[in-house]
């Protein structure tokens, strides 16, 4: 039997990346809306369409984000490690995912509830604030991300001068 003490959920959220230097007085607000989750290897953590009604914050394990193709299925976009966040679909209405995400390991994280967060962030708009420039820039790092295996996919290469 383990009888090392817990984290509190308040302390996993403040060391992951994504919270780093976050204002401490949300963090409390934050482990209110928080649960540890687990993902086996293979098991789809969201679905295109389904509702968005959680962000994750990965601790341990991959976690593949991509898309469904017809006749090619599931497409991948990124993988996506410890350290990193899962989920931006909650934010925006129609709240639903815009991609698959699928746990190629066993996948440990933080799932933050949607509906609770929403709830906090109009009870007190100066952390929605926060949380929006979280996302924000992490979403501009997807769209670069997702810029570059284009380029990277489509062969774009700038002409050499002849000799």
């Amino acid at each position: 039997m383990d009888l090392r003490p817990t984290k509190e959920m308040r302390d996993l959220i403040a060391e992951h990346p994504f919270f780093q230097d976050m204002d401490p007085q949300y963090l409390d607000l934050l482990a209110g809306c928080a649960r540890n989750v687990r993902f086996m290897p293979d098991e789809m953590v969201f679905r295109e369409g389904e509702p968005a009604d959680a962000f994750y914050l990965i601790r341990h394990g991959k976690v593949l984000i991509g898309v469904q193709v017809p006749g090619r299925g599931l497409v991948p976009i990124q993988t996506l490690g410890p350290g990193e966040m899962i989920g931006w679909s909650w934010l925006f209405p129609p709240h639903r995912w815009h991609f698959d995400a699928k746990a190629l390991e066993v996948t440990r994280a933080l799932a933050f509830d949607a509906t609770c967060l929403r709830s906090k962030c109009d009870e007190d708009p100066r952390l929605g604030y926060q949380l929006m420039r979280r996302f924000a820039a992490m979403l501009i790092e997807r769209l670069q991300a997702a810029r570059m295996q284009l380029l990277d996919m489509y062969g774009v290469h700038t002409a050499q001068p002849g000799p």
